[in-house]
């Protein structure tokens, strides 16, 4: 999957939105396809999981879901809760609850003796809730086959990830190592549907 059909594909999910064709709440990419597309090409593999929140649309792309397939389950409504275990891929539209779930799965892995790893995505405003921090201490110290992807798009739906905290930076900013990866953007969406039809 390219930069400019991962592009196509969410303004036509902004379109369907915007003409009513979508009634339940969608969480849309934008300007983070270069980074996402390098991440999966040099690190994850096919039976590698993945782990996201309410946005995650270009990681099922990435992941090998069918574009037919992620599409329809878009317009049945499950846009923020996208699960493909075909396709070792699970979304939750509950802050911070896909992060057990990845734990438990990396622990399932490493006792097993597998070589396949667990990829974690998760937003600024999560990385600083109390689940994260101890779901990725806990991680770290058991040396799991796990890695946190931290995405900061400064849009923790209506609030400040900063401001809300009363911090200068974020806690694992620009931290990058073996269990962590944090980058930056800039989402042109709103936090969450395409601009114009109001959803709530």
């Amino acid at each position: 999957m390219n930069k400019k059909k991962l592009i196509e594909f969410e303004n036509e999910i902004a379109r369907l939105f915007n003409k009513a064709k979508i009634k339940s709440p969608i969480h849309l990419h934008s300007n983070n396809e270069n980074f996402l597309i390098n991440f999966f090409k040099k690190n994850i593999k096919k039976n590698d999981w993945i782990f996201c929140s309410w946005r995650s649309h270009y990681h099922c792309l990435l992941k090998g879901v069918p574009v037919n397939k992620l599409k329809k389950e878009i317009i049945k409504g499950k846009s923020i809760s996208l699960c493909f275990p075909k396709y070792k891929i699970y979304s939750s539209a509950i802050v911070g609850g896909s992060l057990p779930i990845a734990l438990g799965v990396a622990m399932s892995l490493k006792r097993n003796k597998s070589k396949n790893k667990v990829f974690c995505f998760i937003g600024d405003m999560t990385s600083e809730t109390g689940i994260a921090h101890e779901t990725i201490k806990f991680s770290i110290n058991k040396k799991l086959p796990i890695h946190f992807i931290i995405e900061d798009n400064e849009k923790s739906v209506c609030t400040d990830t900063k401001k809300t905290w009363s911090i200068k930076k974020l806690t694992y900013e620009k931290k990058n190592n073996k269990y962590i990866t944090y980058y930056k953007y800039k989402l042109k969406y709103p936090h969450a549907g395409a601009g114009i039809r109001v959803q709530f």
